[in-house]
C-alpha cells in the first residue's frame, strides 16, 4: 500500500494510527538526507545519511523509487519492501508523489493511495502550526501542495484527512478490499482446483 499527499497533510499520524489499531501491518522506513527533527530517532522514523552515501545507494540501484523533495533526497530501500513481502505481511509506504508514480511504475501490484487535507487552508494551519519552518520554507511548501493535488487522478483512492481515526479507518476499510480482490490471487477456502 503506497499512502502519499502534500507535506503537512498528516501522513504520518495516520500512519501511526493504522499501526495501533491493526496487526500485522508494517510501515516502511524511509532513507533521507535531511537532518532530523526534534524527537525523530535513526531507524524510527527514517534511516538518515548523507547526501553522498544516499547518490551510491542511487548508483548502485537500492531503491524502489527515490525522489528530491525540498531540496532533501529521500527513497524507499527494495531490501527492505523484500523482507516484508517475502513473510507476506503487509506494508505501507509513506512516500511523496514522485515516489508513488515510480512505485506504480516498478511494481504495479500496489494500491496507491492519496491523502488529502480537507482545505488548503487547513493544510496551511498545520503546517504553521508544526513550528518548525520559516515562512518562505513554508510558502514553498504550499504552492508545492497545489502541484502535488493535481496528481490525485494518479492514484487508486482518495481520504480525506478531516479526523485522523476517519481518515485511518478508511484506509484500513481500503486494505482489507485490496486483500480481496480477485486479481490478488485471493481463492475461496476449500475451493481446492475449482478454476
Amino acid at each position: 500500500m503506497i499512502i502519499s499527499g502534500p507535506s503537512g497533510v498528516g501522513k504520518g499520524t495516520v500512519c501511526r494510527h493504522l499501526m495501533l489499531v491493526r496487526q500485522k501491518l508494517n510501515l516502511s522506513v524511509s532513507t533521507t538526507t535531511r537532518p532530523p527533527r526534534p524527537g525523530e530517532e535513526e531507524g524510527r522514523e527514517y534511516n538518515f545519511t548523507s547526501v553522498d552515501r544516499f547518490k551510491e545507494m542511487i548508483g548502485s540501484g537500492d531503491f524502489l523509487e527515490w525522489a528530491v523533495v525540498h531540496g532533501h533526497y529521500y527513497g524507499t530501500l527494495k531490501t527492505t519492501v523484500r523482507n516484508y513481502l517475502s513473510k507476506g505481511e503487509d506494508l505501507i509506504l509513506e512516500i511523496d508523489v514522485q515516489g508513488a508514480a515510480q512505485v506504480r511504475k516498478n511494481s504495479p501490484g500496489s494500491a496507491l493511495i492519496f491523502l488529502a487535507p480537507p482545505s488548503l487552508e487547513a493544510l496551511e494551519a498545520r503546517i504553521r502550526g508544526r513550528g518548525t519552518e520559516d515562512d518562505l520554507r513554508i510558502k514553498q511548501r504550499l504552492v508545492a501542495a497545489r502541484e502535488e493535488m493535481e496528481a490525485y487522478y494518479l492514484y487508486d483512492y482518495v481520504v480525506v484527512n478531516d479526523q485522523v481515526e476517519n481518515a485511518a479507518g478508511l484506509i484500513g476499510a481500503i486494505i482489507d478490499a485490496e486483500k480481496c480482490k480477485v486479481n490478488r490471487g485471493v481463492r475461496p477456502p476449500g475451493w481446492g482446483g475449482v478454476e
